[in-house]
């Protein structure tokens, strides 16, 4: 048993460091070449934070990005048209509460026939870390742009936290969010029990290594889960922050047969798969979501990056780009392409 562990580990190690060569940002992806007469470039939003697309039902993508004091969504047939896509604010915080301040990185679901938007706030009257938490809003019109959104308050998380993720896999429906833990901010992953309750909350991992680190605090956030093509799955992370030009994607991956609540099940990339190309002048890349194509053949990164070097997180704008698997079932992100980059249009426009 013991030898097999070690093959295993070798082989995973074999396997991501593979796939960090292919990955590097002097090499630009096959992604970029395309014989499609129609294309796009980046930015997509110019402002446009922490983006996050869902692909509905009706072939409709619905899009929202951080606002910061308001939550606007976008309605369109293709996430790379949002500049003429139809949108709405559809929500304003309340006076007083948990929630009237730093409204960051909503996601809009639909479950069990009901609309979600899960999105991260605090109190107006104390902005700081210990006070942000995940909410959580529900609507059960049809019509998302419908006025009905109601406020069902905080996901009952055992940590104070920031960017929760909803997804279901192989029947059941997991959370995963940001928690601070002391000056660290890592990855927990959780069964939900109803849309605003968490049970068997586990922590994938904490920061570890430099790129994870930024001063004052030490943060892995943004978790958005992505099935691969054979037999794995992954939780992929931004670590860093947002004011750091370094800010990248590393992620967490496990079997699909695993039990996706033991941290045992989980390995860990240890370079970042995603990261900035001053050739390119693209700074900070992370903070995505993954969507498909309209006609589903495709897989699309969607994630924002600043054009210039700084140390704020001001300037950052929604791009997105086709990603691909290596032959281990593995995503291959490829290098960030300069917003002069002419991109072919996702297939089945």
């Amino acid at each position: 048993m013991a030898n097999f562990f070690k093959n295993r580990k070798l082989k995973e190690l074999l396997i991501l460091i593979s796939l960090f060569i292919f990955t590097g940002c002097s090499q630009q992806g096959e992604q970029d070449k395309t014989d499609s007469q129609e294309y796009f470039t980046n930015p997509i939003l110019d402002e446009g934070p922490d983006p996050f697309v869902y692909l509905h039902e009706d072939g409709f993508y619905y899009s929202m990005v951080t606002k910061g004091n308001y939550l606007q969504l976008w309605k369109s047939e293709s996430f790379t048209d949002l500049a003429d896509a139809e949108t709405k604010v559809i929500w304003n915080p309340p006076l007083s509460g948990s929630n009237t301040c730093c409204i960051w990185a909503p996601e809009i679901h639909y479950l069990d026939g009901v609309w979600y938007i899960y999105y991260s706030a605090t109190d107006k009257d104390h902005p700081v870390d210990d006070f942000r938490f995940i909410h959580v809003l529900k609507n059960a019109s049809p019509d998302p742009f419908s006025e009905s959104w109601e406020d069902l308050g905080k996901v009952q998380t055992a940590y104070p936290g920031i960017d929760g993720h909803v997804f279901d896999f192989k029947g059941t429906r997991y959370f995963a969010y940001s928690p601070y833990i002391g000056m660290q901010s890592g990855i927990i992953l959780a069964r939900m029990s109803s849309p605003t309750r968490l049970e068997n909350e586990v922590v994938l991992g904490l920061p570890l290594y430099d790129w994870e680190k930024t001063p004052p605090r030490e943060i892995l956030e943004g978790p958005q889960f992505l099935e691969g093509p054979t037999d794995k799955i992954f939780i992929v992370y931004s670590a860093g922050a947002c004011w750091d030009d370094n800010y990248g994607l590393g992620i967490f991956y496990a079997s699909k047969d695993s039990d996706l609540l033991n941290p045992a099940s989980w390995a860990r990339s240890d370079h970042q798969l995603f990261e900035q190309c001053p050739d390119s002048s693209v700074f900070g890349p992370g903070h995505n979501c993954f969507t498909k194509s309209p006609d589903g053949k495709e897989d699309w990164i969607v994630y924002h990056a600043k054009m210039k070097s700084s140390n704020e997180c001001e300037g950052r704008s929604t791009r997105a780009q086709k990603l691909s698997w290596d032959q281990n079932g593995f995503p291959v992100f490829g290098k960030p392409v300069s917003i002069e980059f002419p991109l072919g249009q996702p297939s089945g426009i």
